[in-house]
């Protein structure tokens, strides 16, 4: 948010002598606060709860003068990195964890409009503010106008905030301000709802103070657990920041925010809790970069559903997400993407834009500067931008994701790992994308614009069309994909697999729909593409088409046409005594067709058919059983060389595999 110092000033100066921050009398920092106010203590008839000690009258002073906190000093790099294994409840203790209540409370604060009363100790009320002074429970009912709830303890204890059913509303500040404190766990009492809500400007002590800046807003821990409903409006803001760690142990939280949802600096840690977030800028965000045992994310279970202008999960250090129901979609989703808007997309708006912390705004769905890890939980993400992105290195273990991107499904500039999982990528620029690719496992589906899977150097910051980092990619270099096993999917309008490196696969189901134009291939590669392992299928055009390299241990056979055939054509190779090798229909109108599998052998003779029908079970148009009739023999050979080539009737032991005369051949029934 930006401010005119001056307006600020004196509106801080007018403060002094006609209101507080938040109505009533309150002192604002840095300034001499108004006269003492009185509160009667009495049990509050409506709130259910007890206080655990009171006095038939007490006087309370007005909030002692503050001065600005000392700028925090910068924390200095460990060389030490998050430990994703640690990254899980045992970051949270017994009362982080526990969120029953019977009722009793070191004081019972009643809000009545514009008027406070607490029955209880350790708590001092000026006008419309109530200022929490030391360590214990503070159960809150009630409905404040325009006012403020402040903890400022100096106790090495925690203080336990129970909203028994608030609506807390401050017009120049945050309604929930935690200036000081050990650690405060806010509880929300089972079966209560519960709203906090700010102004569109907040008053600030002088020109050089910018905090509060969020409608619940702790300098400290900060942890929200219990059963009941939380809602947040930050119309100044952000929804709910912490200096230190955030964590949520339960809870239902609605926040709508004119910028970050959830802000932790050293840490956001979730352990469950149903989340919903609109906000302008980031749904969930920690940016803590001068430690790298900081700024991460955590989340173990949940229910979330993010729509963010910008990222939707964004980690300066880890991301890491073991469990939970996401639903995110990030700057107005893959719809609007700049290469798919007449009108350039959100990039045009966004080509300089920063966040209020400085940062660049992007419009990614889960964001890492150095890892983003998945262990498991259930995601559907319609992003603008990169659907999960790193600038180091991504780790896919499990989980079940549905992506629409606008630009890449996946991205890390250095090291994509899916070792488990399920994942469809049903729409993006570029599916999967890093410096190396490595597939061990998982089941992936993946639908690209422009290449499938690639391999290339460089950061992409954004990609696309005008996008910051666009075009950063080289040529050449360290770079490599390898697939281990699982199941791969692509479908791809440019090259369905492009290594800027290398090539290796050892096993697994690979099916590749290539793209239907000469100036891209099924495969595009560099330096070698060794095949040892695994069923490999790559159909689409033959301008670029390449198969495997000389050094491949496992045998192969490439057929170009030299007319387009249609999408859905049969593709039958079978052994001299009829046993199906393989058999596939590709998706899409191709020239070229590339098949590897281990049941190819030297020396034995094998028979290549197109067309004709095919019953049975079709995973992608790859068939596992079924009967074939009415297929066109195009040629009968015997393998003699790890790639053979077919063209023109015959057979040829070398060659590129470009486009070569047509073919002829005979009926088969």
């Amino acid at each position: 948010m930006k401010h005119s110092k001056l307006y600020v000033i004196i509106l801080a100066i007018l403060s002094l002598f006609l209101f507080s921050a938040c109505g009533g009398t309150q002192t604002i920092t840095g300034l001499t606060s108004t006269p003492v106010a009185t509160a009667t203590s009495t049990t509050a008839s409506t709130s259910g709860a007890t206080a655990t000690s009171s006095s038939s009258a007490e006087t309370v002073t007005s909030q002692p003068t503050t001065t600005s906190d000392t700028p925090e000093a910068d924390n200095t790099q460990t060389g030490e990195t998050v430990n994703v294994s640690s990254l899980n409840s045992d970051l949270l203790d017994s009362e982080d964890l526990d969120s029953s209540w019977d009722g009793q409370a070191d004081a019972i604060i009643t809000l009545d409009g514009d008027s406070i009363s607490v029955n209880g100790n350790g708590v001092s009320v000026n006008g419309s503010t109530v200022t929490i002074t030391s360590s214990g429970t503070y159960a809150i009912n009630g409905t404040l106008d325009d006012g403020q709830i402040i903890v400022d303890t100096q106790d090495d204890d925690t203080v336990r905030l129970v909203l028994n059913g608030v609506d807390i509303y401050c017009s120049t500040s945050a309604p929930i301000y935690v200036e000081n404190a050990d650690k405060v766990v806010l509880t929300l009492a089972e079966g209560t709802e519960n709203t906090v809500e700010d102004g569109s400007e907040y008053v600030f002590a002088d020109a050089t103070t910018d905090e509060p800046n969020a409608t619940i807003f702790s300098k400290d821990d900060l942890t929200i657990n219990g059963n009941g409903t939380l809602q947040v409006t930050a119309n100044y803001n952000n929804g709910i920041t912490s200096k230190d760690d955030l964590y949520i142990a339960g809870g239902t939280l609605i926040i709508t925010a004119a910028d970050d949802g959830l802000m932790g600096k050293d840490s956001v840690v979730i352990l469950d809790g149903n989340i919903t977030i609109i906000a302008e800028g980031d749904g969930i965000k920690s940016t803590n970069d001068t430690d790298t045992t900081k700024g991460y994310i955590s989340i173990s279970g949940g229910v979330f559903n993010i729509t963010a202008s910008a990222d939707g999960i964004q980690a300066e250090t880890t991301l890491y997400i073991s469990g939970g129901e996401f639903s995110i979609i990030t700057g107005g989703g893959s719809a609007n993407a700049s290469y798919g808007s007449s009108q350039g997309g959100i990039w045009g708006m966004w080509s300089s834009s920063t966040s209020d912390d400085g940062t660049e705004q992007t419009a990614k769905a889960l964001k890492a500067t150095n890892e983003v890890v998945i262990d498991g939980g259930t995601f559907t993400i319609d992003s603008s931008d990169d659907a999960i992105h790193s600038n180091n290195s991504i780790t896919i273990n499990g989980g079940s994701l549905d992506i629409s991107s606008g630009d890449d499904g996946m991205h890390a500039d250095t090291l994509l790992t899916i070792n488990n999982g399920t994942i469809n990528i049903t729409q993006s620029y570029e599916g999967l994308e890093s410096a190396s690719i490595i597939i061990n496992d998982g089941t992936l589906w993946v639908v690209a614009s422009d290449d499938g899977l690639n391999a290339a150097g460089g950061s992409d910051s954004s990609a696309l069309g005008g996008r910051p980092g666009q075009g950063s990619f080289s040529a050449g270099g360290n770079y490599s994909i390898e697939i281990n096993g699982g199941y791969l999917y692509v479908d791809a309008a440019g090259d369905g697999i492009d290594s800027n490196g290398s090539l290796y696969v050892t096993g697994g189901t690979v099916l590749v729909n290539g793209p239907t134009d000469n100036g891209n291939g099924p495969l595009d590669y560099t330096g070698v593409f060794e095949i040892t392992g695994g069923i490999f299928v790559a159909a689409g055009s033959s301008g670029m088409a390449q198969a495997p390299s000389s050094s491949s241990t496992q045998y192969s056979v490439m057929a170009t046409f030299s007319g387009s055939q249609q999408a859905g054509t049969v593709i039958r190779l079978e052994s001299n005594d009829g046993t199906d090798i393989l058999t596939f229909t590709p998706s899409k109108t191709f020239q070229s067709i590339l098949i590897s599998t281990p049941d190819i052998s030297l020396g034995e003779e094998y028979t290549f058919y197109t067309g004709g029908s095919i019953s049975g079970t079709s995973a992608d148009g790859y068939y596992t059983d079924g009967s074939y009739e009415d297929g066109t023999e195009i040629s009968s050979f015997t393998i003699s060389s790890i790639v053979t080539y077919l063209s023109g009737g015959g057979v040829s032991t070398s060659g590129t595999g470009m486009t070569q005369p047509g073919m002829g051949g005979q009926g088969r029934r």
